[in-house]
């Protein structure tokens, strides 16, 4: 079986559940050692780590919640010391906080930049002081950065853009060490958190050139591309994933 991540060390933020759980399957299934971060369901997340170990590669949970930039930085350093090293780091933890601009909380301000966007920063800058030459950076971000259909998402889309952002610029600082930075920006997709079940699905789905919902092993398969070795050459795009939603 080719497994083109043989020998990488790879560490997923949010990795417990959802598209961050598809992420550490496929790592995981094209031969990377894989460390996930999770924030309250230590069962959810020992139960990907043994999926991930099944498919013979070395994975570990830690408890970290993105909203602490220092349990940040300290899970990319116990991801570094048990894995022997950092190859690829996929900034997949999130939240989506959505109410009207009359009712929106500063609170609820406050956390989605820390999560959204600090903690990618913390992660970023963590990381890079271990990789190498071949490194993978990869960000999850939102096709709503580009297309908010629906009131009460602005901050939500603002987190998201500001990534478009980040990684253009960072590009510029790290391809001369010969790492890469990218966006995967996913449209609607098939979760726990938004199921295509859903009332609010039909109503979205009706705006898509394909008309459906997207699945997490869509997206886990766009991100295991971009950590691979075909892609030395893309860094500083956010590369869109949404049945033509903002099409």
């Amino acid at each position: 079986m080719i497994r083109p991540l043989e020998k990488k060390r790879a560490l997923v933020t949010g990795g417990s559940r959802g598209i961050g759980a598809a992420i550490v399957g496929r790592l995981a299934r094209d031969g990377a050692d894989v460390a996930l971060t999770y924030v309250s369901n230590p069962d959810q997340a020992n139960e990907t780590v043994r999926a991930a170990q099944s498919l013979g590669v070395k994975a570990l949970a830690i408890r970290a919640d993105s909203a602490d930039a220092k349990a940040v930085a300290a899970a990319v350093e116990q991801a570094v010391r048990e894995l022997g090293g950092i190859d690829i780091l996929i900034n997949n933890a999130g939240v989506a906080i959505i109410a009207p601009i009359d009712d929106y909380r500063l609170e609820d301000l406050d956390r989605t930049l820390a999560v959204n966007v600090r903690a990618v920063f913390v992660a970023i800058q963590s990381a890079v002081k271990h990789m190498r030459a071949g490194g993978r950076i990869i960000n999850i971000g939102s096709c709503n950065a580009e297309r908010m259909p629906f009131a009460g998402g602005g901050v939500y889309a603002m987190s998201k853009a500001a990534l478009v952002g980040l990684v253009k610029g960072l590009a510029r600082d790290l391809g001369p060490r010969g790492i890469t930075i990218n966006n995967v920006q996913p449209g609607p997709v098939d979760t726990d958190m938004n199921p295509a079940a859903s009332d609010f699905a039909k109503k979205l789905v009706q705006q898509m050139a394909i008309p459906r919902y997207g699945t997490v092993d869509e997206i886990a398969s766009l991100v295991a591309y971009l950590a691979g070795p075909d892609t030395a050459y893309v860094t500083g795009a956010s590369l869109t994933i949404d049945g033509g939603f903002t099409a």
